[in-house]
């Protein structure tokens, strides 16, 4: 039996890729809602009681709109919005950081998918806090690279349109009051005791991203050299096929460039880590699409399901 499947929020830039996802698989029935109705309170409610899942792609405030939405008690959630992220009783989507993690999304009812900056930042610093090497409380800082997909339909307009502004040419830092939404589950998700501070640059390609942190060794509470702690996090994601760890000469290999849209197209993520014996910066890589979006709203489903993890994804 097929596995019935609504997109509520199918026409924004997340909802389309899940609904594309699911074009060659075999095993979802999709339940459509039609254009003029995509906003109806009543049509959305009869199509998220039918569905086995539901996928939120929605504005935050939509998102929980959805949810009170629920009468039927069967229905899972998977909500792509930052709405539940930190909220008690849904499972955070990134099965990688431990065996927790997995077990609450295969088990549970209501998922919440980490945001794209999240994702890279967590993939980082939830490791270092728990294997002891940072302090709860180091005084972490975050730059990230991102292409202008991840700012939605009207922001992917504007940088499309033959009339643009000549700036848009150029990288543009932003959340300058430091009040970007994703700080607060990067804060609780890793166990920080301080808010990071986090500085995000949005630049003039489609999709792709690069989350990087920089630290100091001496502030370490478990000092550590580029190599040992590239050892240390290849050993974290060992037989994780969605977290790829880099070789020592991949910078190299790279020409000393990290890009930011090197891995656009691809599900998984990639840490890479460089400096020397006195300054590090950790960073990941990946597509926000698809491990930073939709990919990974596919993969908690596929965990729901009881299915291959990689199932219909670019690994």
């Amino acid at each position: 039996m097929k596995t019935k499947i609504f997109i509520d929020g199918s026409e924004g830039t997340t909802g389309l890729r899940i609904h594309e996802r699911f074009q060659v698989r075999d095993d979802i029935e999709l339940l459509t809602i039609s254009s003029e109705l995509r906003k109806d309170v009543n049509e959305r409610k009869r199509l998220i009681n039918a569905s086995d899942i539901t996928f939120l792609c929605l504005p935050d405030a939509a998102a929980r709109e959805s949810v009170s939405l629920v009468e039927n008690e069967n229905v899972k959630i998977i909500d792509t919005s930052t709405a539940h992220r930190t909220q008690e009783g849904w499972a955070y989507g990134f099965p990688e950081l431990s065996q927790t993690h997995r077990e609450k999304i295969v088990s549970g009812k209501r998922v919440a998918v980490p945001g794209c900056y999240a994702s890279g930042f967590i993939s980082l610093v939830y490791p270092m806090i728990q294997g002891g090497i940072l302090p709860a409380d180091y005084p972490i800082s975050s730059f990230a690279l991102s292409g202008y997909s991840g700012a939605g339909k009207k922001t992917i307009a504007v940088y499309e349109s033959g009339d643009r502004d000549k700036e848009l040419s150029s990288g543009r830092e932003y959340a300058l009051t430091q009040q970007h939404k994703h700080l607060k589950e990067m804060q609780q998700i890793t166990g920080l005791e301080r808010t990071p501070l986090f500085s995000p640059i949005i630049d003039d390609y489609y999709s792709g991203m690069v989350v990087s942190v920089p630290l100091y060794t001496d502030l370490m509470k478990n000092k550590m050299e580029p190599s040992s702690l590239l050892e240390y996090f290849a050993e974290f994601y060992k037989d994780k096929p969605f977290i790829q760890v880099a070789q020592k000469d991949d910078e190299v290999a790279a020409g000393g460039f990290l890009a930011g849209n090197g891995l656009s197209g691809w599900d998984g993520l990639k840490i890479y880590v460089t400096g020397n014996e006195d300054r590090i910066v950790v960073s990941s890589q990946f597509d926000n699409l698809g491990k930073g979006a939709s990919g990974a709203a596919i993969q908690c489903l596929n965990l729901m399901l009881g299915c291959e993890e990689t199932k219909g994804l670019n690994l």
